[in-house]
């Protein structure tokens, strides 16, 4: 990381089929050694999966689940005179929904079961109804924040 320019934020470019930043934003991270265009076909497999069983807009419903999933809060350490301290520190919106994407992909890459999609498909589910892993990752996230709630004042 350069300490004299900061570095420029990218302009995500929408995905084609939906025409969305999220859905770009998810092939980003599904993708493993470049191929997009397999990643791309995992997320609109699961995108169709999610249209079959909710037979609603399955972008409204990623969305949604993005939401559900996206922490407000998180901890990050500080060394305050020799010991290190859990500081809350609240998230600004493109972090949290990056957050909330790696979650959701971590998770559904360790569901059992064969097929991406499906368990891609089933994550979401999952983020949009509440509950599963990755909701529960930001329940924990928010917990370490509240129970750390008192090293507040050593904010960066």
């Amino acid at each position: 990381m350069s300490r004299r320019n900061t570095a420029k934020k990218r302009e995500i470019a929408p995905d084609p089929l939906y025409n969305s930043r999220l859905v770009s934003m998810l092939t980003m991270r599904i993708l493993k050694h470049g191929k997009k265009s397999l990643a791309q076909k995992i997320i609109y497999s699961a995108l169709d999966i999610i249209r079959e069983k909710m037979s609603i807009n399955p972008l409204e419903i990623l969305e949604k689940a993005v939401r559900n999933a996206t922490p407000l809060v998180e901890v990050k350490a500080r060394r305050v005179g020799g010991s290190t301290y859990q500081v809350p520190i609240e998230i600004r919106a493109y972090r949290g929904t990056n957050l909330a994407l790696r979650w959701i992909t971590l998770f559904a890459k360790k569901r059992s079961g064969k097929n991406m999609a499906i368990k891609l498909a089933n994550e979401i589910l999952d983020a949009f109804n509440e509950n599963g892993n990755t909701v529960r990752k930001r329940e924990e996230t928010h917990r370490m924040a509240e129970a750390n709630k008192a090293f507040a004042h050593y904010r960066y």
